[in-house]
């Protein structure tokens, strides 16, 4: 079971780390990157302890402009030509 739920604005983003951190109870910070967020995780770990969170927040604020191009990779669609 999760120690807590954590709203996302309530984490704070941790540059040397590159991820969204939280403070545990065992002095150390809960951790999660925008790549686990990205693919759907939510479940913010403990590197010094057995505790985790599970991290509110909508999956559609990660879904960067990566993800976006990835959809426009389809091949052009062929456009009719007249025969004469």
């Amino acid at each position: 079971m999760s120690y807590d739920d954590v709203e996302i604005e309530d984490m704070e983003w941790n540059e040397e780390l590159q991820a969204y951190t939280y403070p545990c109870p065992c002095g150390d910070l809960f951790q999660i990157t925008e790549d686990e967020l990205r693919l759907g995780e939510e479940i913010a770990r403990c590197p010094s302890c057995s505790l985790y969170i599970t991290v509110v927040y909508n999956i559609e604020d990660f879904l960067g402009d990566s993800d976006q191009k990835n959809k426009n990779l389809d091949p052009p669609k062929q456009q009719p030509v007249a025969v004469a």
